[in-house]
């Protein structure tokens, strides 16, 4: 069992003036009574005497001693920035910004920078290129034989081997060349073939390519080549690629040309610079195969080359006749 300590109350001081215990033991009507009592008859006390005394103290309404010139400074600074905030409010709801325009520029180089000259005929300024070929896939090699006639429209492709004896109507077989064209190959030999055959002599044969001609290529022409020209190359002509501006021949000019769009990842990066294309215009002045030549990267080459096959030209002229031409086209992206 734990230890208990008794605590003595604390004595109090008899001075202390507590309230009565008979006080706050009082009835509730007795209470009541009282309050009436006091609130009809109250209790009359002596006069009052007041011993305190007015003490002189120092005016603090009175004026101080600013100086004039502290007075206008602030003032002066107040109405500054007053009038500062005003003109921002006013001038920035004025502001507009403009948008950044972008434009692209587009420029047809001189295409004889890109391919020179290369006489092959009596003229010294003339020049040639192209190819063609054909076949109708037999499973022989064509033999060496001489070229038909030159023109340039072709209507009945050259044939080693005839597969129609009785046409309805007969026209002479021709490759899409210029008449005044001397090529440098042997063309005394007496039947059609291909000059520029491996295979000197053989049995009579059209060759493997197809589309009509005498070959291995393709498209109604003679040789490894694609079209109704000679040789490798194509769209008609002979010396590799295609006609080339100069020489007889004139530039394709352009008609339409819709605008190319700025990519979005050069627009955000303020990318600049000039994408060079290479192309064919054929016969008929729509743009073919088109290539980058030199790339300007961030999807500005794609928005070029989608710009440029919508392109339509009037088609480049050799002596009267609309041919195949291959130029360069450099298109130029720039933020002003």
């Amino acid at each position: 069992m734990a230890n208990q300590v008794f605590i003595p109350h604390p004595n109090y001081s008899d001075d202390l003036h507590l309230l009565p215990r008979e006080k706050f033991d009082k009835s509730l009507l007795i209470s009541l009574y009282q309050n009436v009592r006091d609130a009809l008859f109250p209790e009359k006390l002596p006069p009052l005497r007041l011993t305190s005394r007015p003490v002189r103290v120092r005016d603090i309404w009175g004026e101080y001693n600013y100086k004039k010139r502290g007075a206008m400074g602030s003032l002066f600074v107040h109405a500054a920035m007053v009038g500062g905030l005003i003109a921002i409010s006013v001038l920035g709801a004025k502001v507009v910004r403009e948008a950044q325009k972008e434009t692209v520029t587009l420029i047809a180089p001189n295409v004889s920078d890109y391919n020179p000259p290369m006489p092959i005929t009596a003229k010294p300024d003339d020049t040639l290129a192209g190819g063609g070929g054909g076949g109708d896939r037999d499973k022989l090699q064509a033999p060496k034989g001489k070229l038909p006639k030159f023109a340039m429209e072709q209507i009945t492709p050259p044939a080693m081997v005839i597969r129609n004896e009785h046409p309805k109507l007969a026209v002479e077989p021709t490759v899409v060349m210029p008449p005044h064209v001397k090529l440098p190959i042997n063309n005394n030999l007496p039947n059609l073939g291909d000059p520029l055959a491996k295979l000197p002599s053989g049995p009579p044969s059209n060759g493997t390519g197809s589309g009509g001609g005498i070959g291995t290529g393709s498209g109604g022409g003679v040789g490894a080549g694609t079209g109704p020209g000679v040789g490798e190359g194509r769209g008609g002509g002979f010396g590799g690629g295609v006609f080339k501006v100069g020489g007889g021949v004139s530039a394709p000019r352009a008609l339409l040309t819709p605008d190319p769009e700025y990519s979005e990842e050069a627009r955000k990066a303020k990318y600049q610079g000039t994408c060079v294309l290479w192309l064919i215009v054929d016969s008929s002045g729509r743009p073919q195969q088109i290539r980058v030549s030199r790339s300007l990267g961030m999807g500005l080459d794609e928005k070029a080359v989608e710009a440029v096959r919508q392109w339509k030209f009037e088609p480049a002229m050799k002596d009267g006749k609309p041919v195949a031409v291959q130029i360069n086209v450099e298109v130029n992206f720039r933020l002003y």
